[in-house]
């Protein structure tokens, strides 16, 4: 498997586990230690993982509603051999975004080390 492809294996579980609102597959395609920031409609967020793990388990997960998958990949370029950044597009309706993922690679494989989104 190329490492573009071992990336993206990790975006679409990204995608099923905001799909599903699933905090265990949250917690195999981040890195424990991942940060996630936002500043939309001047409403600042920086999250650690369990921050986050609160916010999906209290909210009904898009597949709950039976709600339309917005999945896209813009954009995937590895930086380096352990590094890359992915450009997505999904959605928690009604809501739609777009995420800035960076990535690195562990010896477990690639995780998400860094997340933020804004309102597409």
């Amino acid at each position: 498997m190329s490492e573009l492809t071992a990336v993206l294996t990790t975006v679409q579980g990204y995608f099923d586990a905001l799909y599903e609102g699933s905090v265990e597959k949250f917690r195999t395609v981040f890195h424990p230690e991942a940060q996630l920031f936002s500043a939309e409609g001047g409403n600042t967020a920086a999250l650690g993982m369990d921050a986050y793990m609160e916010r999906v388990a209290g909210r009904p997960s898009p597949a709950s509603r039976n709600d339309p998958r917005y999945d896209e990949v813009v954009s995937a370029t590895l930086a380096s051999a352990t590094t890359a950044h992915v450009r997505v597009r999904d959605a928690l309706l009604p809501n739609r975004f777009i995420d800035e993922l960076l990535l690195v690679k562990f010896t477990d494989g690639w995780k998400i080390v860094c997340k933020s989104w804004a309102y597409a």
